[in-house]
């Protein structure tokens, strides 16, 4: 049974493929959903093989941005990370009665939209897995652009 938590990214996901055009080669339903645990990435355009992440978060209005959100695995992140390999970010905000799509290319993402996470503590069901935050405050004005 998927948490609800689970239940928000598959919707985000969802509302993205239904909603957005690849960015990179303008055409419309081609996005698909990648298997359930991919790393890093969520969405693959059907057509010319573009990957992309996305992240869905409830918020109390979706604006502004929060300034971090939740990322997922910290290793897979930083061994693409150090590879110099960014995957682009749909950030996806749903609000009581109104949602937004934010798109995020990888051109501003640089190692200081990343922050490792303390990892979980022995006793935790998933002992030493770590994870990150993406620190939106580092990115400057204007590097999301708002697509619906």
């Amino acid at each position: 049974m998927a948490t609800s938590k689970q239940l928000l990214g598959t919707w985000g996901e969802q509302l993205v493929t239904k909603s957005c055009d690849c960015p990179k080669c303008k055409r419309s339903k081609t996005l698909k959903l990648l298997p359930p645990n991919f790393k890093c990435a969520d969405l693959i355009c059907d057509f010319c093989g573009f990957l992309c992440q996305v992240k869905t978060m409830t918020v109390p209005a979706v604006s502004p941005l929060p300034k971090r959100i939740l990322g997922a695995a910290w290793t897979p992140q930083k061994e693409r990370m150090d590879s110099g390999i960014y995957f682009p970010l749909f950030l996806v905000l749903k609000a009581a009665n109104d949602y937004a799509i934010h798109y995020l290319p990888t051109d501003f993402q640089s190692p200081a939209l990343f922050s490792a996470r303390k990892p979980l503590s022995n006793t935790a069901r998933r002992a030493g897995w770590q994870g990150f935050m993406y620190v939106l405050e580092a990115l400057p004005e204007g590097a999301f652009v708002r697509l619906v």
